[in-house]
């Protein structure tokens, strides 16, 4: 068994690393959002939202995955500690990722005439789509570099490395969208993605690992089982990236690129924004998980651990967010896009369920069971693009929000069901009674949102707030000490 309290704070210390950094590229993404939507406006973010799809779907499909199977490997790697046989794997690694990411630029290339009648019904977005080719190769290689550091946990260098490369990109870009608007969009990206390259490489660096030549013969033959992993562990993520793009082909078919502007907008605050707390948890969790990968109580532990700790921090996080979704919207974009805030009041409730559903899913992705991966990953995706486009066509951009709201709950009972039965995973019942807390408050501030009366609405909220704060304090104190920990960082 671990030490309980040193297992939690290695959790929350994780999440405060990484969770920090991740707040300042958080606004950096929320500045450039903010820029494309005042200069740009929704069309404007609905073009750049489907040219990074595109870019994320091609990655998707000739990545193989390499980046999740790299976090896996290169932990396992690491904890033998032998340099030599991490150096070789990186070696490996590296020449993986730029014959995979050429091969996808090189797609992209051929693919762009079809890509642009696809996305835009039109040819004129041909040159745009090029222009992209650039940054599925420069993703493809920054993303194999930040998968090394995570799989080390260096989480200080991953941290610092996807902050400056963002924070380099948003510089460079501003004045193009200025100057050129939406002719900045394709190379905005690109310059962007390259930026992220720039830090990903100078900080895996850092690591000073051995790098070990080897032979294109050998890259493929001890690679062979690299790519296997990663196609197999990437295929949840190519299947969501997938879905999701069909979906803004029906919104974009049935409403145009403005609809889709606007479903990018709400998204992006629950999956990015919001999300940033699965970001920055994932970033220790994955590779800690995976050196469990063959004990099943261990694994059973740590998922506990994670899961109560996430469900404490995403609680008040949602009944905040309730509480001022027209000011968030605003912040984050402009009053043109309160067409928004009803998907986001469903969705938001949608990430209390999310977050046990995640912490449940790495279990299938350490496990690399094939036939359960594959089936599940095809099963839910199939399940949340039905459930998503019935949302929208029946209620709109509210209907996208309940489903968000819906399948999560389903993903969450299906997992449930799934990893008791193949790996005898449960909960224990201090979760539950904290997960039950966290639903009742959310779903009240949900309520109050109908309350007409100004005062007495944020009156309630309000109350809602700080009961929701004072649950995750005391808990969390309970497990870490929280009251010592404050000390030491006022004593310093």
């Amino acid at each position: 068994m671990f030490d309980s309290k040193s297992s939690y704070r290695q959790i929350l210390k994780a999440t405060s690393i990484f969770g920090g950094v991740q707040f300042f590229t958080i606004l950096i993404s929320i500045v450039r959002s903010k820029i494309i939507a005042v200069l740009l406006g929704p069309s404007g973010l609905g073009i750049a939202t489907l040219l990074n799809s595109t870019i994320g779907l091609i990655n998707g499909f000739t990545g193989v995955g390499l980046e999740t199977s790299a976090v896996k490997r290169i932990s396992e790697v690491n904890s033998d500690e032998d340099p030599e046989v991490l150096g070789k794997e990186v070696g490996i690694l590296n020449r993986l990722l730029w014959i995979t990411g050429l091969f996808g630029m090189c797609i992209t290339i051929i693919l762009s005439p079809w890509l642009s009648e696809l996305l835009f019904d039109s040819d004129k977005y041909v040159i745009a789509i090029v222009w992209i080719s650039a940054a599925v190769l420069f993703k493809q290689l920054s993303g194999g570099q930040m998968a090394v550091l995570q799989g080390l946990r260096k989480l200080n260098y991953l941290a610092k490395a996807n902050l400056l490369g963002n924070l380099l990109g948003l510089i460079i870009t501003i004045p193009l969208y200025y100057y050129w608007k939406i002719d900045a969009i394709a190379p905005a990206i690109v310059i962007s993605s390259f930026t992220g390259l720039i830090f990903s490489w100078l900080y895996r660096r850092k690591t000073e690992i051995k790098i070990v030549k080897i032979t294109s013969f050998e890259s493929f033959s001890k690679g062979k089982e690299l790519i296997r992993i990663g196609i197999l562990l990437s295929l949840s993520g190519l299947l969501t990236t997938l879905s999701g793009y069909l979906l803004q082909l029906c919104i974009s078919y049935n409403s145009g690129v403005t609809e889709v502007g606007y479903y990018n907008a709400g998204f992006a605050i629950l999956n990015s924004y919001v999300g940033m707390i699965f970001t920055a948890m994932s970033t220790d969790y994955f590779p800690r998980l995976s050196s469990f990968s063959n004990d099943n109580n261990k694994m059973r532990e740590i998922v506990n651990q994670q899961a109560y700790v996430g469900i404490l921090l995403i609680t008040p996080i949602v009944v905040v967010f309730l509480a001022f979704i027209p000011l968030i919207v605003s912040l984050l974009y402009s009053p043109k896009f309160y067409a928004i805030m009803p998907m986001l009041s469903w969705g938001i409730i949608g990430m209390l369920f999310r977050t046990v559903s995640w912490s449940m899913g790495f279990i299938l992705l350490v496990k690399g069971e094939s036939r359960v991966f594959v089936k599940t990953a095809i099963f839910f995706n199939a399940i949340s693009l039905l459930i998503n486009i019935g949302g929208y066509m029946l209620w709109g951009l509210e209907g996208l929000g309940i489903g968000f709201m819906i399948y999560f709950f389903i993903h969450f009972i299906g997992l449930k069901i799934i990893t008791k039965r193949k790996y005898d995973f449960s909960f224990e019942n201090k979760f539950y009674r904290i997960f039950l807390c966290s639903v009742g408050l959310s779903f009240a501030a949900f309520s109050v949102l109908a309350v007409s009366n100004f005062y007495l609405k944020y009156g309630l909220m309000g109350l809602i707030i700080i009961i929701s704060l004072i649950l995750t304090f005391a808990e969390l104190n309970k497990k870490v000490d929280l009251k010592e920990i404050l000390e030491k960082i006022r004593r310093k």
